[in-house]
């Protein structure tokens, strides 16, 4: 049985850009309102933190920037994602030098290689660097998915901890669960996502919607950790309308905006993400204001 590096939510959390570069001020603020709203962990450099538009230097210092500054209140989880393996193996080791209690690593993109290249392409780094590692399934954006028996095959490796699922798919995760039992953590990569894969067994989510709203999801996951699925549900369902449009258009685009509308100044967006059409700005502001949120835009 593998330790899940944590349980309940973890936040996926955005980076802040001002003028080109990362406010690290800001970072702290939004660290510290992470920890103050009950998430038990962080996702940085991640698909949410705009990593693929980051350089190796950026990368590296906002890592060790949120090691530092959360200073153990939370785990600290590394994006390494890349379509370069040895970049994703170079972004290990600076994550686990930094102090990073796990690593994130999304399948690779754009080569689109076979489940037998996945196999290597996981292993390959998971073999060299002896920190946690977590994969990430999310073929909407990656084009390749993982399949159950190649799941099989990791959940194997002891420094393989789980995955975030992405795809939605509740067959693959049901039969993910059967092969691998309990050498591989299951987490939803998907808010709307979370409730019904912690009731097949899930260990918690890793969420976007907790950048704004941390202390629902929190909730919902130790409602769920503790059996009590219709509590969480009340949960679910008031939000379900924000899960969804908090992916109108293309994450973080929505959530940026949501922040911004909220008057948290999480910066601009880099290039090619770029700024939502006006009828989804005005979509996303009726679903906040329906779930209470206070707007300063």
């Amino acid at each position: 049985m593998k330790t899940p590096v944590f349980t309940g939510s973890c936040t996926a959390i955005v980076t802040p850009f001002h003028n080109g570069a990362i406010d690290f001020d800001k970072m702290a603020e939004f660290i510290d309102f992470q920890y103050e709203g009950g998430t038990s962990a962080l996702v940085v450099c991640g698909t949410t933190g705009e990593s693929a538009t980051q350089t190796i230097e950026e990368h590296e210092q906002l890592i060790d920037f949120s090691v530092k500054h959360t200073a153990g209140r939370m785990k600290i989880i590394a994006g390494i994602g890349s379509n370069d393996t040895n970049t994703a193996y170079e972004l290990a080791v600076a994550a686990k030098a930094s102090g990073a209690d796990a690593t994130l690593m999304v399948t690779p993109y754009y080569n689109k290689t076979s489940q037998r290249g996945l196999v290597q392409h996981f292993t390959y780094v998971a073999d060299r660097v002896d920190i946690p590692m977590i994969l990430y399934n999310v073929p909407s954006r990656t084009s390749i998915g993982i399949a159950a028996d190649t799941y099989a095959i990791l959940a194997k490796h002891p420094n393989i901890n789980g995955v975030k699922e992405a795809a939605g798919d509740f067959s693959l995760i049901s039969r993910t669960m059967k092969l691998c039992g309990d050498n591989l953590n299951i987490w939803s990569g998907n808010d709307d996502n979370t409730l019904p894969m912690m009731a097949m067994g899930a260990k918690g989510v890793i969420s976007v919607f907790t950048n704004i709203l941390p202390r629902p999801m929190a909730d919902l996951c130790d409602l769920c950790l503790k059996g009590d699925f219709a509590a969480a549900r009340e949960i679910h369902n008031k939000y379900s309308n924000l899960f969804h449009d908090l992916f109108i258009e293309t994450n973080p685009i929505p959530v940026k905006t949501a922040m911004n509308l909220m008057g948290m100044d999480a910066g601009e967006l880099r290039l090619p993400l770029w700024e939502m059409a006006p009828a989804n700005v005005e979509k996303l502001r009726a679903s906040l204001l329906e779930v209470g949120v206070k707007l300063v835009k």
